[in-house]
Order: structure tokens, then sequence, then C-alpha cells
């Protein structure tokens, strides 16, 4: 994973130390000295995170954080900051200021890290959903992201994961004021209880005796109801090697014991308004593009709003020199399932096809009927390897499990994918969807219920 990175600090030492260790993972590095440049910077929009160093002339990180966040433009930017004050009550005041991480020199390279490729997921996905709302062209972006400030963080719903009776008392002692706690003493319920709950947070400790807390994550992030709830994992200074495994499983934020009432609070706090504000986006978005541009049979996005997307992302892919895929899928003698079976059947079908085909992608692919038996999806930020494997997940979601409409007999449907990379600086949108169409028929030509890449 890699990402723009703008690190903010008036002490040229201080830079280079961090510039070193994240170009070494592949960052790309910017650097101001001053909160007014750093304001610059972001404001020409090239920015996916900030590290903010707090003791500044003229503006210290505090301002700085204050104003990235009241601006439409930059409040999106994940900032994290880093300071050599060590208190809770500075660690809090950087929260409360905005800042989505804190940390304190010297600067740890675990959760220095840690910090940055959480934070770098959820820009990802927020800058997807972004997109999508400038694409359909009467969305209105400002009003989207002005929910952030209307999304409060109060009355949250949160389900602590700790087999500690003693240690969960003292957690819940912490949040009950302001939240809903439920307490699961036995890990391994973890998946049925979320699963069957209106969770907006889940805590989970380390400490879990014999169980696996990462296997608690594991099981969250893989049902449906729960891939976008937010985790909270409660560790011991010993952990931390786990604690990075889990955050590249997904969860969201960790806080080392002794727990500080203050920063806990805060860290709840951040987490359930982020939660709030991206169900709100993902709803503005929805609402408005509904009636123009999504397929009424599937729910889908139609061809329209695909070619206009795909243009869009194409030249962000570019700019950011990031890797881009579409996947073209057809349904294996599907005029069969028609003509034998009538259309009404053969619609049935086409839902369940692509409720399967949403399951089996990633969350910030899109997905869309492009005409009759047809489908294409758009792949941000993948390579060719992860591409293989989203579209192999796809073809087997779809023949390993026959297809039964009410009232019809089992039905064995396959589908034949292509898959094509944006390879070229001059690709352009017919370029790659060409290529994909390409390898879409070698699939058919060489048997179907296959998946080709075509290279340019």
């Amino acid at each position: 994973m890699t990402a723009r990175v703008l690190i903010v600090d008036d002490i040229p030492t201080n830079v280079r130390l961090l510039e070193a260790r994240l170009t070494a993972e592949y960052f790309e590095v910017k650097t101001a000295s001053s909160g007014r440049e750093a304001l610059a910077i972001c404001a020409q929009g090239a920015t996916d995170i900030v590290l903010l160093d707090v003791m500044m002339p003229e503006m210290d990180g505090f301002e700085v954080c204050r104003r990235l966040k009241a601006d439409i433009a930059t409040s999106h930017i994940p900032v994290v900051m880093i300071t050599a004050l060590d208190q809770p009550s500075d660690r809090v005041k950087g929260l409360q200021a905005g800042a989505d991480d804190f940390l304190t020199k010297p600067v740890d390279d675990v959760q220095l890290m840690a910090r940055v490729k959480s934070l770098v997921r959820l820009k990802a996905l927020t800058d997807e959903l972004r997109a999508r709302a400038q694409t359909g062209q009467e969305i209105a972006v400002e009003d989207a992201m002005r929910t952030m400030d209307a999304a409060n963080a109060d009355g949250g719903r949160i389900l602590l994961v700790d087999s500690d009776a003693r240690s969960a008392d003292r957690i819940r002692g912490y949040l009950a004021q302001s939240h809903h706690i439920e307490v699961l003493s036995n890990p391994a319920d973890a998946a049925m209880q979320v699963s069957g709950g209106q969770y907006e947070l889940a805590i989970v400790s380390m400490a879990l005796g014999e169980f696996d807390p990462l296997r608690v994550c594991s099981q969250m992030r893989t049902l449906e109801q729960t891939r976008g709830l937010p985790i909270l994992l409660i560790a011991e200074d010993s952990d931390r090697a786990r604690v990075v495994r889990g955050l590249d499983l997904g969860v969201n934020d960790f806080i080392m014991r002794p727990v500080e009432r203050n920063e806990l609070a805060a860290r709840v706090r951040t987490q359930i308004r982020r939660h709030r504000y991206a169900a709100e986006l993902r709803q503005t978005v929805t609402n408005t593009l509904a009636l123009a541009v999504t397929d009424e049979l599937t729910g889908l996005y139609n061809r329209r709003y695909f070619d206009r997307h795909l243009s869009l992302m194409l030249d962000k892919a570019r700019e950011q020199d990031r890797d881009m895929a579409v996947m073209l899928i057809d349904m294996d003698f599907f005029k069969a399932v028609n003509d034998n079976h009538g259309h009404d059947i053969g619609d049935a079908v086409l839902k369940e096809f692509a409720q399967r085909l949403r399951r089996n992608i990633r969350g910030v692919d899109l997905a869309c009927r492009f005409g009759g038996e047809e489908f294409v999806v758009l792949m941000p930020d993948i390579d060719y390897r992860q591409a293989e494997g989203v579209a192999e997940r796809v073809r087997t979601a779809v023949a390993e499990r026959g297809f039964e409409p009410s009232g019809a007999r089992m039905l064995t449907v396959t589908c034949s994918v292509g898959v094509a990379l944006n390879e070229h600086e001059l690709d352009t949108p017919e370029m790659i969807l060409k290529r994909a169409d390409v390898a879409l028929y070698r699939a058919k030509r060489e048997g179907r219920n296959r998946v080709v890449f075509d290279a340019a």
C-alpha cells in the first residue's frame, strides 16, 4: 500500500528521519516547515495523510489541524499529530482538534507504520465515495462533506469483547455515561453476537486467554453485516507485533494499557463519529444517484454511470501513478435460460448473479450492469495478483452453487471473465475496455467458465 505523505516539522533533522522511514516503505513523501506551507500544500489536493508536529512557531500543530478539519476541501485528510509532549491531556487535545491519531517522540517505527497504513486505508475508501459523488453530476459534494460536522458521537452502540470481568467493568465504567455498552465474555460467540446487533464500534481486548483476539477481528471483517464496523484493540506493550497484524486485517485503532480514561473516550468518539459520517455519506450518494444511474433490475450502477466513472478514475490513477483494472463478465449460454425457462426466470437469475458479484468484490470496487447478461467491475488501486484473486473469487462464487429461482428447478450457471489493467500512459477508457473484451472473448473461446488476462 502506497500513499502521499506530508511531513510538517520546522526541525530538518526530524523531517529527514521520518522521510527516510517512510520512503523505505515506498511512500511518496512531501515536506513542509511551517503550518501555513502545510495548509497550502493540502489545499492543492495531492495529500493522503499528514504527519504534523505540534510545537512550531507562528502556528502550532493544533491550530493547523483545526484549520484543515474546518475546510471542506481538506477535512477528509487524515492527520497524525507528532510531539515530544507525553501527557494524556495533550493526546486528548490533539484528538479534540480533529486529529485522527497522535504519536509521541521519539516515534516508534511499528506504531508509525501501523497508524499510517490504517489511516491510508480509510482515506482510500473516503476518496472512492467522494469520486462516486463527483461522477453523479447532481450531487453536491460540499453538502455530503458537511455531514461530517453534523455527525456527533454520543449514544454509540458498543460491543466490548473481554473475558476478564474486572477489566471489562473498568472499561464499561469509563464509557457508560456517554454510550450503550454490551460486554461479551466468551470470544467464541463474537461473530454471532456482532452480526445480530446494530453496533457502531467493537472494542476487543488482546487478553482473551487461549482465544486468539485476531480471530475475532477477522470474523468481523469477513461477515457481510460487519465489514465496515470500526474495531479498537486494547493491547499490552508486548502485543505490538500482533497489533500490526490486526491493522493489516482491518482493525481501525488501538490503545495501550494502562488505559487512560480521556484518551479512550476521545478515540471512541473519533471512531463512532467517523462510522456515522461514512454511513451518511454512503446514503447521500445512494439516494442521489439511484434513479438516474442504477440498473432497475439488478440495483447495480448502469452503463452510463460506468462510462463516466471510468474516465474519472483513470485520470486519477494516472495522476497518482497507481494501477487500476477493469473486469468484464459475461454469463455463459444465458440465452438458453431465457429460451427454456422464460424471461421472468432469467431476470431472477440476473438478480442473484448481481448479489453474488457484490459479495465477492472489494468494498472500493464498482460493479455495473453493462447490458443484457454482461457485467463490468472497475477495480482501483489494484495489481495483477490482487485482480486475479478478485476475478477468480467471482467466477467461483457463480459456478460452485446452482441458481434456484422461485418456482424453477436448480439451474447451473457459469461465467467467463476478461481482465485488463491500465498499463500505458496513453491508455484511454476505450482501450482498456477493448483489451478486457478481447480477454473475455479468449475466455469463451478456450472453454468458458474461466478468467483470462489480456496484456497491452
